[in-house]
């Protein structure tokens, strides 16, 4: 069955079930949905096991799956078992177990963006036991809230123009706002008034920056300046997975907003009308990349980025040239396409 993310809070008799997928960009909401479901668990038994597991380890080793799920607890009465990076390599395994789980070990699945067709999200929709949650990216206004709590818990005073910063560097993810507060707090100790100036500082806003423009330079096809950035952002320390990640989150957007493009006919209305909202200053720049890239391109450059991140986290050593190679083929088709 499909649960709405905001009703989850309210509906607590969710943790009667035993499965449940969170999927959708939004690891920060699959966060702390997870941290919902086991400290609603932890009132019933405070001696809950918790473990964590990845998809190629279960695929690589069933039996050793089978045994957690199957064998009791030295430790305690209940298990949760948070399976990250899950896919529909492993549909087979699970409905070979949803029937036959005792009631005492509840497996919490975290994916990324499953579409329609996706069988792991059909099987979790459709079965009444079973508990669908999509982890959307937040909006504008879901982040300023959390934001004026985090702060608020840490008495910290922030003007508005730094918590718009904030929100704008954290991708549309509580998860990167949350972080980027920590370390705000990390840097004020007994400092309880910061100006926007030292928020700039402390999140690094300039080189990210850099990394939003190389992206957004990349997908219009503008290779000088792409090249002129990467010579600023190659003999840097940059975090290649959260790139991707930014990526994706950007080809995911333009290809939701193609398929709607269908059913509306005015681009502009189209594009405000876009959850989460999009930035009035990017909005130009996204209209240039819808009128490049086309449906079935956008859907090749998804199923890339994860082969890229496979090739980077395989390859440490050669990871950069990796990297920089993928965008500058993305950066090149979009050049020919324009």
């Amino acid at each position: 069955m499909i649960i709405k993310s905001f009703e989850v809070k309210k509906k607590i008799k969710l943790l009667n079930n035993n499965f449940f997928l969170l999927y959708g960009e939004n690891l920060g909401l699959k966060k702390d949905i997870k941290k919902f479901i086991i400290n609603g668990l932890q009132q019933e038994n405070k001696d809950l096991e918790i473990l964590s597991l990845y998809e190629n380890e279960i695929i690589n080793n069933n039996d050793n799956f089978f045994n957690l799920i199957y064998s009791g607890s030295l430790f305690s009465q209940k298990k949760i078992i948070t399976i990250f990076e899950s896919s529909d390599k492993l549909i087979n395994v699970i409905k070979d177990i949803f029937e036959k789980v005792s009631k005492d070990i509840h497996l919490i699945f975290f994916s990324d963006v499953l579409d329609k067709k996706s069988k792991l999200r059909n099987f979790f929709e459709k079965e009444k036991e079973l508990v669908c949650i999509p982890c959307y990216l937040d909006n504008e206004k879901d982040l300023a809230t959390i934001a004026q709590v985090e702060l608020k818990k840490k008495n910290i005073t922030l003007s508005m123009e730094s918590i718009n910063l904030l929100i704008e560097k954290s991708n549309s993810d509580r998860n990167n706002l949350r972080n980027e507060i920590e370390k705000i707090s990390a840097y004020s100790y007994n400092k309880k008034k910061i100006d926007i100036d030292e928020i700039k500082t402390l999140i690094n806003f300039s080189g990210d920056y850099k990394s939003e423009i190389l992206i957004n330079e990349c997908l219009c096809g503008n290779i000088s300046q792409y090249k002129k950035i990467i010579s600023e952002l190659y003999t840097t320390t940059i975090n290649q997975i959260f790139m991707l990640r930014i990526l994706s989150n950007k080809i995911h957007r333009l290809l939701k907003i193609k398929e709607e493009s269908n059913e509306k006919i005015d681009i502009d209305s189209l594009l405000s009308s876009c959850k989460p909202p999009i930035f009035w200053k990017e909005k130009p720049i996204i209209r240039k990349q819808l009128n490049i890239w086309k449906v079935k391109d956008l859907k090749k450059i998804i199923s890339d980025i994860n082969n890229t991140e496979l090739l980077c986290k395989k390859n440490p050593n050669v990871s950069n040239s990796i990297f920089f190679s993928f965008f500058l083929e993305i950066c090149k088709k979009a050049n020919s396409f324009s």
